[in-house]
Protein backbone atom coordinates (compact mmCIF):
# COMPACT_ATOMS: atom_id res chain seq x y z
CA UNK A 1 0.00 0.00 0.00
CA UNK A 2 1.43 3.42 -0.90
CA UNK A 3 0.22 4.95 1.99
CA UNK A 4 0.98 2.63 4.98
CA UNK A 5 3.43 0.23 2.92
CA UNK A 6 1.44 -2.85 3.95
CA UNK A 7 1.93 -6.03 1.94
CA UNK A 8 -0.65 -5.86 -0.20
CA UNK A 9 -0.30 -9.36 -1.72
CA UNK A 10 3.03 -11.65 -2.46
CA UNK A 11 3.84 -13.77 -6.06
CA UNK A 12 6.51 -16.41 -7.15
CA UNK A 13 8.15 -15.42 -10.82
CA UNK A 14 8.69 -18.19 -12.60
CA UNK A 15 11.93 -16.35 -14.63
CA UNK A 16 13.93 -13.33 -13.65
CA UNK A 17 12.83 -10.10 -14.66
CA UNK A 18 14.81 -7.62 -16.59
CA UNK A 19 12.49 -5.67 -18.54
CA UNK A 20 8.65 -5.07 -17.34
CA UNK A 21 5.32 -3.11 -19.15
CA UNK A 22 1.94 -3.50 -20.48
CA UNK A 23 -0.12 -2.92 -23.20
CA UNK A 24 -3.15 -2.27 -21.13
CA UNK A 25 -4.26 -5.76 -20.45
CA UNK A 26 -1.51 -8.07 -19.68
CA UNK A 27 2.25 -7.11 -18.16
CA UNK A 28 5.01 -8.07 -20.81
CA UNK A 29 7.98 -9.28 -19.05
CA UNK A 30 11.32 -10.02 -20.58
CA UNK A 31 14.22 -11.85 -18.68
CA UNK A 32 17.43 -11.63 -20.71
CA UNK A 33 16.41 -14.73 -22.68
CA UNK A 34 14.93 -14.05 -26.97
CA UNK A 35 11.42 -15.00 -24.56
CA UNK A 36 8.76 -12.15 -23.96
CA UNK A 37 6.22 -13.18 -21.60
CA UNK A 38 2.23 -11.64 -21.41
CA UNK A 39 1.28 -12.37 -17.97
CA UNK A 40 -1.97 -11.99 -16.03
CA UNK A 41 -1.66 -9.05 -13.97
CA UNK A 42 -4.26 -10.41 -11.66
CA UNK A 43 -2.56 -14.10 -10.67
CA UNK A 44 1.05 -12.57 -12.89
CA UNK A 45 0.79 -16.28 -14.18
CA UNK A 46 2.09 -16.38 -17.62
CA UNK A 47 -0.76 -16.82 -20.57
CA UNK A 48 1.53 -16.74 -23.69
CA UNK A 49 5.03 -16.33 -24.89
CA UNK A 50 6.56 -15.08 -28.02
CA UNK A 51 10.37 -15.14 -29.46
CA UNK A 52 12.29 -12.03 -30.39
CA UNK A 53 13.35 -13.18 -33.59
CA UNK A 54 14.76 -10.98 -36.35
CA UNK A 55 15.01 -12.75 -40.00
CA UNK A 56 14.12 -15.74 -38.21
CA UNK A 57 17.25 -15.59 -36.01
CA UNK A 58 16.92 -15.34 -32.40
CA UNK A 59 17.87 -12.13 -30.58
CA UNK A 60 18.46 -12.49 -26.78
CA UNK A 61 19.56 -10.16 -24.16
CA UNK A 62 16.31 -8.71 -24.37
CA UNK A 63 16.24 -5.93 -21.71
CA UNK A 64 13.98 -3.20 -20.81
CA UNK A 65 10.57 -3.06 -22.63
CA UNK A 66 8.40 -0.10 -23.31
CA UNK A 67 5.00 -0.33 -25.45
CA UNK A 68 4.43 2.35 -27.61
CA UNK A 69 1.29 2.65 -30.20
CA UNK A 70 1.01 -1.16 -30.54
CA UNK A 71 4.51 -1.90 -30.64
CA UNK A 72 7.25 -3.40 -28.21
CA UNK A 73 10.22 -1.61 -27.78
CA UNK A 74 13.20 -3.09 -26.58
CA UNK A 75 17.03 -2.59 -25.84
CA UNK A 76 19.41 -5.57 -26.51
CA UNK A 77 22.02 -5.08 -23.27
CA UNK A 78 25.41 -4.50 -24.31
CA UNK A 79 24.29 -3.12 -27.17
CA UNK A 80 22.94 0.67 -28.53
CA UNK A 81 20.10 -1.42 -30.15
CA UNK A 82 16.83 -0.40 -29.40
CA UNK A 83 14.18 -3.04 -31.54
CA UNK A 84 10.61 -2.34 -32.37
CA UNK A 85 9.06 -5.68 -31.69
CA UNK A 86 5.59 -7.00 -32.80
CA UNK A 87 3.68 -8.05 -29.70
CA UNK A 88 2.07 -10.99 -31.84
CA UNK A 89 4.77 -12.58 -33.75
CA UNK A 90 7.89 -11.68 -31.80
CA UNK A 91 9.47 -10.29 -35.24
CA UNK A 92 11.78 -7.22 -35.23
CA UNK A 93 10.21 -4.74 -36.99
CA UNK A 94 12.77 -2.41 -36.60
CA UNK A 95 15.85 -1.06 -35.11
CA UNK A 96 16.75 2.23 -33.62
CA UNK A 97 20.33 2.96 -32.85
CA UNK A 98 21.31 4.93 -30.00
CA UNK A 99 25.33 4.94 -30.44
CA UNK A 100 26.61 8.34 -30.38
CA UNK A 101 23.66 9.67 -27.53
CA UNK A 102 25.83 9.96 -24.58
CA UNK A 103 29.52 11.13 -24.87
CA UNK A 104 31.76 8.65 -24.04
CA UNK A 105 33.51 10.82 -21.35
CA UNK A 106 30.90 10.36 -19.38
CA UNK A 107 30.63 6.77 -19.02
CA UNK A 108 33.66 5.49 -18.34
CA UNK A 109 32.09 1.92 -16.67
CA UNK A 110 32.17 -0.94 -19.21
CA UNK A 111 28.88 -1.42 -17.30
CA UNK A 112 27.14 2.07 -18.37
CA UNK A 113 24.81 1.01 -21.38
CA UNK A 114 21.43 2.04 -22.99
CA UNK A 115 19.10 0.40 -20.40
CA UNK A 116 15.98 2.60 -19.67
CA UNK A 117 12.96 3.46 -22.08
CA UNK A 118 9.82 4.98 -20.60
CA UNK A 119 6.98 6.62 -22.84
CA UNK A 120 4.50 8.91 -21.25
CA UNK A 121 0.77 7.80 -23.22
CA UNK A 122 -0.40 11.31 -22.36
CA UNK A 123 2.00 13.30 -23.76
CA UNK A 124 3.64 11.79 -26.60
CA UNK A 125 7.16 11.94 -25.17
CA UNK A 126 9.71 9.22 -25.08
CA UNK A 127 12.63 9.15 -22.66
CA UNK A 128 15.98 7.41 -22.92
CA UNK A 129 18.80 6.94 -20.24
CA UNK A 130 21.29 3.66 -19.13
CA UNK A 131 22.51 2.16 -16.53
CA UNK A 132 25.19 4.41 -14.16
CA UNK A 133 24.22 7.36 -16.82
CA UNK A 134 24.15 10.72 -15.35
CA UNK A 135 21.73 11.89 -18.24
CA UNK A 136 17.96 11.50 -19.20
CA UNK A 137 17.48 11.65 -23.21
CA UNK A 138 13.98 12.83 -24.79
CA UNK A 139 14.22 11.63 -27.82
CA UNK A 140 11.39 11.03 -30.86
CA UNK A 141 11.69 8.46 -33.33
CA UNK A 142 11.27 9.07 -36.67
CA UNK A 143 11.47 6.51 -40.04
CA UNK A 144 14.04 7.00 -42.27
CA UNK A 145 12.12 5.33 -45.26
Amino acid sequence: DLESLTVLGQFRQFTQGWGLTHDGVQLILSDGSAQIYFLDPETVAPVRQIEVRDQGRPIDQINELEYIDGEIYANVWHSDDILRISPRTGEVLGRIDMSGIIDDALVRDPEAVLNGIAYDAASGRTFVTGKLWPRLFEVRFVSQR
